[in-house]
């Protein structure tokens, strides 16, 4: 039996522990990405509905309510789809 180097059991060894550690990584990065997308989506809301009711008011613009709704819908659409790819990661 011939002897093997430390680096190639070294780099073996990484070779089959790193990508069992990297994947729960991606994973939970994806998630708290998706938590903090959702969380901004969600601290937006407040300011959208106060633009509403200023627009019905006749005091407010229709502009700030259009970029406060783009930015909800941006942010939503982040955060699902971060926990959509942090799922398919944990799934493969």
């Amino acid at each position: 039996m011939a002897k093997r180097s430390l680096f190639a059991l070294g780099s073996q060894f990484v070779g089959h522990v790193l990508p069992g550690i990297l994947r729960p990584m991606r994973a939970l990065w994806n998630e708290i990405i998706g938590f903090v997308f959702l969380a901004l989506a969600l601290w937006a809301l407040p300011s959208g509905w106060r633009r509403i009711q200023e627009l019905q008011d006749g005091s407010g613009s229709l502009a700030w309510v259009v970029i406060n709704a783009v930015f909800v819908f941006i942010m939503l659409s982040f955060g699902i789809s971060s926990f959509r790819r942090a799922r398919k990661i944990s799934r493969s």
